[in-house]
């Protein structure tokens, strides 16, 4: 990685010079229905380390996987210190009531390990689950919100699984952090304010209603002091009994519970589904970009084949010596991404049900005739599905999902060059709003296609009992030719993942960024046919000139949680995502 000594100025203050502007711009949240609302910029300095370093969206919870390295742990222990302590901050957007994907670097084994904690359907469920009674689909809120979207929660088995092959702290002291928390109280942020005041229905909920707002219906104010006894108690039994304590006994019955029984969607989870569900190993997927390996979780999550795509779809461009941002970069970007959706929308499904040609679709030959499509004068008119090797003769067509994650990552590098990329998620801000044992339950199954049959072929990712939803999720980690860490990164999003992890990593390997620079810098994501500029940034300027490219572009704002992590001559840099409360900390 080369880092410019000087970044384009104008380029990187833009993205904080738009702080005023963001409260009166239109959200995007509001046009696109993004995950989380905008909630404004934080400054983010970034930081650099020698030793180790601990990138998450919460202060409270980066000072606890510090604290867990200093113990003795490493990059795996203090991601899910990390985590645990998220779960009681940013409750909106992961937690053990949801699933996590997780890559670990083990540098002393030169080996890449990838953990797959995605939630499961129900057995019973069926591929109308989302359907209403008149055999149309059910709209979002509808969907989104009770017992029918809850997935089997994967997050405790994942992390049990991690650690039983890879920690060095035990594990009840992984959560010693949260539990403090949980006892004692944090204080209310402006972001999880602003998520709970734009909400509209997690008040009309009696749990969550009782623990996050006053009697009037309002969130509780800025400064408040949350505790959570209920949550304590729930990580002192998972830290002392283990994953049994959460899929077994007193707590599963109440998880279950209160889906069957809630007033809004009651569905079919039963104590059978919550006793089957089993955490897996799965093959890292990698592939070469320039003179990089770029890694990434397989699916059934699509991102990190997403980004392998979008970086090989533009790697025969002269990335590096384009103007960041410029009009020419941004419109391939802008068609790359369009190619990485369709391929996503058809091929990418649980492969425990569904092939999955991953292999073929990351397959160089194939991405050099997808990139052969892009237009560099022009938009192009339209957009199909690819023939990646290995799609055989399944017949499969483009579903539609929901997909709209909150969710937040976790990046780790340690003392001794272990390195852990975690994206962790519940889905919907509040996911089902349904609230058990002092946290919230996941509304992750609302990523199935809610459609079984597209033009009259199957699609691979519709409601089947068992079956984990595709995702975007996409903790990447970057090695040099030597194998050594370049970059490790992450974000929430969505289906703006991609888009959001494939910006920081290009900035950082093309354009010589800190991670913080390419944090900071503008996004660029599409929803459909649209184009979103990040709005109060140089990059807005670009509207018209790529309008006369043929897109159709708008200006908003995009909550997005980059949390990055760069290595270079033994220097490690760290970046923190301006839209959110994070923060970087190491030494």
């Amino acid at each position: 990685m080369i880092l410019r000594p000087i970044f384009l100025a104008s380029l990187a203050a833009s993205v904080l010079t738009g702080c005023a502007d963001r409260a009166a711009a239109p959200a995007a949240a509001q046009d696109i229905d993004f995950p989380e609302p905008s909630s404004g910029l934080v400054e983010q300095k970034g930081g650099t380390a020698s030793k180790f370093m601990v990138a998450a969206a919460n202060p409270l919870a980066v000072q606890a996987g510090y604290d867990a390295i200093k113990a003795g742990g490493n990059a795996l222990d203090a991601a899910f210190a990390t985590q645990l302590v998220l779960n009681l901050v940013e409750p909106q957007s992961s937690g053990i009531g949801g699933g996590a994907f997780v890559l670990y670097w083990d540098n002393a084994a030169k080996q890449l390990y990838a953990y797959d904690g995605r939630e499961t359907a129900p057995a019973t469920a069926t591929e109308d689950r989302f359907l209403a009674d008149d055999g149309t689909a059910m709209r979002r809120p509808q969907a989104v919100i009770g017992g029918k979207s809850v997935g089997v929660p994967g997050l405790v088995q994942v992390m049990k699984l991690a650690h039983e092959r890879h920690g060095a702290l035990d594990w009840a002291d992984t959560f010693t952090a949260a539990i403090d928390i949980a006892e004692n109280g944090f204080a209310v942020s402006p972001r999880l304010f602003r998520l709970l005041e734009v909400d509209k229905t997690l008040s009309q909920i009696e749990t969550p209603a009782e623990h996050y707002y006053l009697k009037d219906g309002t969130p509780k104010p800025i400064g408040t002091v949350l505790k959570n006894p209920d949550m304590a108690t729930t990580l002192k039994r998972i830290a002392s009994q283990g994953p049994p304590a959460f899929y077994s006994g007193s707590l599963a019955e109440a998880i279950v519970a209160v889906v069957q029984q809630t007033t809004r969607n009651p569905a079919d989870l039963t104590m059978a589904d919550m006793a089957a569900y089993r955490a897996k190993e799965r093959t890292p997927l990698c592939a070469p970009y320039r003179h990089f390996t770029v890694c990434g979780m397989p699916a059934p999550t699509s991102g990190g084949i997403g980004v392998i795509q979008t970086l090989g779809l533009l790697e025969k461009h002269d990335l590096p010596n384009m103007e960041p941002w410029s009009t020419e970069a941004a419109h391939l970007f802008i068609e790359a991404n369009r190619l990485v959706y369709a391929d996503r929308a058809t091929y990418i499904a649980d492969p425990d049900f569904s092939p999955v040609p991953e292999q073929g679709l990351i397959d160089r030959g194939y991405l050099a005739d997808r990139a052969a499509l892009i237009d560099v004068t022009a938009r192009m008119a339209y957009v199909t599905a690819g023939a990646p090797p290995q799609k055989g003769t399944f017949n499969y067509g483009p579903g539609r999902d929901f997909e709209r994650p909150s969710t937040t990552h976790i990046s780790v590098v340690d003392s001794d060059g272990n390195a852990v990329s975690m994206t962790s998620s519940i889905e919907g801000a509040f996911g089902s709003h349904l609230m058990v044992g002092g946290f919230l339950l996941n509304n992750q199954l609302t990523d199935f296609s809610f459609d079984a049959v597209a033009e009259g072929r199957t699609v691979a990712n519709r409601v089947e009992g068992g079956k984990r939803p595709r995702s975007s999720m996409a903790p990447i980690i970057v090695f040099d030719e030597n194998n050594e860490i370049v970059a490790v990164s992450g974000s929430p999003g969505g289906m703006a993942i991609v888009p959001l992890v494939s910006k920081t990593l290009i900035a950082m390997l093309d354009w010589g960024m800190t991670p913080q620079e390419a944090t900071d810098l503008p996004n660029i994501l599409l929803f459909g046919p649209t184009v979103f500029l990040e709005g109060g940034t140089a990059l807005a300027d670009r509207k018209e000139a790529l309008e006369a490219l043929g897109h159709r572009v708008r200006v908003g704002n995009f909550p997005s949680g980059v949390h990055a992590i760069g290595i270079r001559d033994g220097v490690i840099f760290g970046g923190a995502d301006p839209r959110r409360e994070g923060t970087v900390l190491g030494e």
